[in-house]
């Protein structure tokens, strides 16, 4: 029994250990989020769906072929009536057969108009798909970020700890000492309660973005790894630099749209105009009162439509409206997209300069803090001057942290509004 307890506890330790050892990087988060993801699975879908439409349309090129047969059981046969004497026509029971084929010659365009609007279709369902795969790979970054962040704030908010129980343990040798007061001790000892309670807040932090993160990549709850963290800061564009939109997939999508509009609009034209067919028939009725049962024809011909009740200049203002419509949204998209890129080129000059600041700022809140703990060590300075020093670094940090956050999320964003993450 003691050595199955001791092999378990030691295969415990193994997978813990590759557990933590796992490194996982960006790359192949967005990776597991594209192979899992749901919305994207969907997508692809209405990406086979628009396809298989261009199929369709094109299938009034070939001919159509039809067969359909049957069995027919009167009550009497039908007759002709010659004064009090009458003749049957037909017999009362008899089967039945019908073959055709029927192959459109020439419609003045519509087929092609069809099959044309249906392939722009097409185009506008793969580019939407890339438009939701790039909103995917934005949920991811923010994810992945989040966590190194709260990480990070973990960090600062353990040191936090630890500095308040140093400065705890000070306040009771001072007390001890009968230099100081019992509410030093009481402000220390509720300042480092509240400090583990910030600290729990953050580790708290990190299980819900690993909760976000493996639900986006399709990976266990329980999933749990080292997170690459990439130092290097990106580039800042320059806010008077014009963004190429041409790999935006939404920009792309509507443009396809419109495409497709224009192709409607022509198809919606040409049905005031004949269709010229042709049609191969072989009609079989059994019936034992004619010489012929089986009649074979070829037809060449047109059909028009010369009243439908307007519904064909109706379906036409329709077209039009729909063209203006989705123009319209074109424009809007462009134009929300230089703002979107303006928006987060701007976030990321911010951010930039908020790291500068931090990082000057984190350097004098160390030394701070130092003076000010030897200030009251020293019974010069006070236990709220060592309290303020202490929260004012952590915040310091915090705030260095996020801008860090800030910036990688807003260089995402920038990839994001050109269609290039």
């Amino acid at each position: 029994m003691h050595k199955v307890v001791v092999l378990l506890a030691l295969l415990l330790c193994a997978i813990c250990s590759s557990a933590h050892a796992e490194t996982l990087t960006l790359k192949e988060c967005l990776d597991g989020a594209v192979a899992t993801s749901r919305g994207l699975k969907s997508a692809s879908h209405d990406v086979e769906i628009a396809r298989e439409q261009v199929g369709v349309a094109r299938s009034t090129r070939l001919p159509r072929v039809d067969l359909q047969a049957g069995y027919v059981a009167q009550a009497k046969a039908q007759a002709f009536k010659f004064g009090s004497e009458s003749q049957e026509t037909q017999d009362p029971r008899y089967p039945f057969a019908n073959f055709s084929v029927y192959q459109t010659l020439y419609d003045f365009g519509r087929t092609g108009a069809a099959e044309g609007m249906a392939r722009m279709q097409s185009e506008a369902a793969r580019y939407s798909y890339t438009g939701n795969e790039q909103d995917v790979f934005m949920q991811v970054v923010q994810a992945y970020y989040g966590i190194l962040t709260a990480v990070k704030l973990v960090n600062a908010a353990e040191d936090e700890v630890t500095q308040m129980l140093s400065h705890q343990k000070t306040a009771q040798a001072l007390f001890d000492e009968g230099v100081v007061t019992r509410n030093d001790l009481l402000q220390a000892e509720v300042l480092v309660a509240s400090s583990r309670q910030s600290l729990l807040s953050a580790r708290n932090e990190v299980q819900k973005g690993w909760l976000l993160l493996n639900y986006l990549t399709g990976a266990p709850p329980e999933r749990r790894a080292e997170l690459k963290d990439d130092t290097q800061l990106p580039q800042t564009p320059s806010l008077s630099d014009a963004p190429d939109m041409s790999k935006r997939g939404e920009l792309s999508a509507l443009k396809a749209v419109v495409g497709a509009d224009e192709f409607a609009l022509k198809e919606a034209k040409t049905i005031h105009y004949p269709e010229f067919f042709a049609k191969f028939g072989v009609d079989y009725l059994s019936n034992s009162k004619v010489r012929e049962q089986a009649i074979v024809a070829a037809t060449v011909g047109l059909k028009v439509n010369l009243f439908d009740g307007q519904a064909s200049t109706a379906r036409i203002r329709q077209a039009v409206q729909a063209r203006s419509r989705d123009e319209e949204r074109l424009r809007d998209m462009e134009e929300r997209t230089r703002l979107e890129y303006a928006l987060a080129v701007s976030d990321m000059l911010v951010a930039r300069d908020r790291i500068s600041v931090a990082e000057k700022a984190i350097t004098q809140g160390v030394e701070n803090l130092r003076i000010t703990k030897d200030r009251y060590q020293e019974h010069v300075g006070t236990a709220t001057e060592v309290i303020d020093a202490q929260t004012l670094l952590t915040r310091t940090r915090t705030d260095y942290y996020r801008s860090i956050f800030d910036l990688q999320v807003s260089a995402a964003r920038v990839k994001r509004a050109t269609g290039e993450l």
